[in-house]
């Protein structure tokens, strides 16, 4: 599908909710009023099994479609009036959530963060490229990240291995390109996110699931580049170039992420035996969810806890598999610790928002305020903190190359297309975006932001610029495939593959970052680059630990020549 919409915080996971009866301050939709039925995804309580869960969701009045065992999650058929009552109600039964959109699809926008700049208006002046690096890739000079991260000495120990697994959960994966098809695992890989065509536009095919080896939005095929692209003599190289790349899709093509795909994708990372899983999202319709809320209806509230409970289930299955969970601080310039008003939630259908104040001990960010999730800010080629990238020390783990286009102000570097992250995108959304004509060719306006190379049988591959902490996100989780690849051990529930345990990688990860001390003065503004005050910034914390850095910046070699890691 071809319907874009910003992914906000280049972000974890959509929560599967969407606006219906009572959910705010929105009004009730039409299929409420006039009865009938919709679809939920329902979650059993605690210690519940799948058989009473099942018949306490039929006495509610609904049908269950599919279910998802490890968690206690069940996609149900029911009424669309007073189904979320019933089930609230029963003892058996944590809450329902809107499981399909209601309402008009929101107008297709680029983001205002990630593609600042972006295509035939980008600035021309690249910023100054890196020196050419025996065995890297020909574009990799322009990949000033994987020099900040140092995977380029690491390479030098290992590029990774093909024994470990990074799932990408995000919007899908193109493996058409060259640097993707030699890493991508066909075997794994799996598309949880049935389109919506109230969202994502028509289905292309008549199951409305896209193929594997797809990415009708181009956010995914991104993120897997930095993380994984081959080193092959061709395109760009990733942080981890000889590691799989698995698709995990649980991102429709508009961009939106909602709690049942991106649920089932943790899980079958847990049961694959996948090592890694980046995140690069929030859960939609809501940007913080909350346990409690006076600013929310009970009905928002009820599928709110309901989210929480169900993402921390996810994230604890496939922490407690051996898989290590890496996710993008977000896009929204504020402390984590100390959240704004949100004024943009919930985000679909448009026009629903409303004033939500933000109570920091009854609400989270997720998935990167979920249980195990090692939380990444986003830093500019400067190795400052990017303006638009979250921070505080509540939430962070560690930070990481994410693009800052502003960069360098008062130089001709400000606004380049060189400040931002250069990796892996797919042609089809280039066309759409008109930076890439009908016949595979590079428009002449985007000759600065949009690269294409081809091997010599005609295999053709796209690159273009982005920056966001979906871009910092990969590179952190790219550095923890290399501890696994360097020290983790056979994995004897998944013949011909590695493990390690999260919390060691994790351990590895932060402990060999480089040490990075708060600006000073502290209280950072980017009034210089054109931001207003509510990007200021206030950077807590010493060298050790601080909430734009948090333990350091991702060092790829440090991590691969650490020494006594317990394996």
């Amino acid at each position: 599908m071809t319907r874009h919409r910003r992914i906000r915080r280049s972000l974890v996971a959509a929560a599967l909710v969407v606006t219906g009866a009572g959910l705010g301050a929105a009004a009730s939709p039409a299929a409420a009023e006039n009865g009938g039925s919709t679809e939920y995804t329902v979650l059993a309580a605690d210690n519940v099994g799948t058989r009473d869960a099942v018949a306490a969701i039929e006495r509610a009045g609904g049908r269950v479609v599919e279910r998802n065992d490890a968690v206690g999650m069940f996609r149900v058929t029911g009424p669309a009036s007073g189904f979320t009552d019933s089930v609230a109600a029963s003892p058996k039964l944590t809450g329902a959530a809107h499981r399909t959109p209601i309402g008009r699809a929101p107008a297709p926008r680029k983001s205002d963060v990630e593609q600042e700049a972006f295509g035939p208006t980008a600035a021309t002046t690249p910023a100054k490229a890196g020196p050419k690096i025996a065995g890297m890739d020909p574009l990799d000079d322009k990949l000033w990240g994987l020099r900040m991260v140092r995977s380029d000495l690491a390479r030098t120990v290992t590029a990774g291995d093909r024994r470990v697994s990074v799932g990408v959960l995000d919007t899908g994966v193109d493996a058409s390109n060259p640097d993707i098809a030699a890493n991508f695992d066909w075997k794994l890989s799996r598309n949880f996110a049935k389109d919506i065509p109230e969202a994502d536009g028509p289905c292309e095919v008549a199951s409305c699931l896209d193929p594997v080896g797809t990415d009708d939005n181009g956010h995914g095929t991104h993120v897997a580049g930095t993380i994984g692209a081959a080193a092959n003599g061709f395109g760009v190289s990733g942080v981890a170039p000889n590691v799989s790349l698995v698709e995990l899709k649980g991102g429709q093509d508009a961009g939106l992420f909602f709690l049942e795909p991106v649920v089932n994708a943790l899980t079958h990372a847990g049961d694959a035996g996948l090592d890694v899983v980046n995140m690069s999202f929030y859960l939609d319709p809501w940007l913080y969810n909350c346990v409690s809320n006076s600013a929310d209806a009970p009905a928002a509230q009820a599928e709110q806890r309901t989210i929480i409970k169900a993402m921390t289930r996810a994230l604890t299955y496939a922490h407690l598999r051996g898989v290590t969970l890496v996710g993008a601080l977000g896009n929204n310039h504020e402390d984590l610790g100390n959240p704004r008003t949100d004024k943009s939630s919930p985000d679909y259908p448009d026009g629903a928002a409303y004033d939500r104040p933000i109570d920091n001990r009854a609400c989270l960010d997720l998935p990167v305020e979920g249980p195990f999730v090692i939380g990444v800010s986003a830093l500019g080629p400067s190795g400052g903190k990017s303006d638009y990238s979250n921070y505080g020390t509540e939430q962070i783990s560690v930070s990481a190359p994410g693009g800052f286009a502003r960069d360098f102000v008062g130089t001709p570097s400000y606004l380049s297309p060189g400040n931002r992250i250069l990796s892996t995108y797919p042609k089809k959304v280039l066309q759409e975006k008109k930076l890439v004509d009908a016949d595979g060719n590079v428009v002449p306006a985007a000759a600065a932001t949009v690269f294409k190379e081809c091997t010599a049988d005609g295999r053709c591959g796209y690159y273009t610029y982005l920056q966001g902490t979906s871009m910092a996100s990969p590179h952190a989780a790219g550095v923890a495939a290399l501890i696994v690849s360097r020290f983790g051990k056979p994995d004897r529930a998944h013949a011909g593959t590695l493990t390690m345990a999260p919390s060691t990688v994790e351990s590895v990860l932060t402990g060999t970052a480089a040490r990075h001390a708060c600006p000073e003065p502290r209280l950072r503004s980017y009034a210089a680059e054109g931001q207003s005050p509510e990007f200021d910034a206030y950077c807590a914390g010493d060298e050790r630990f601080n909430g734009f850095y948090g333990h350091g910046i991702v060092d790829a070699y440090a991590a691969v020549t650490a020494r006594n890691v317990e394996r």
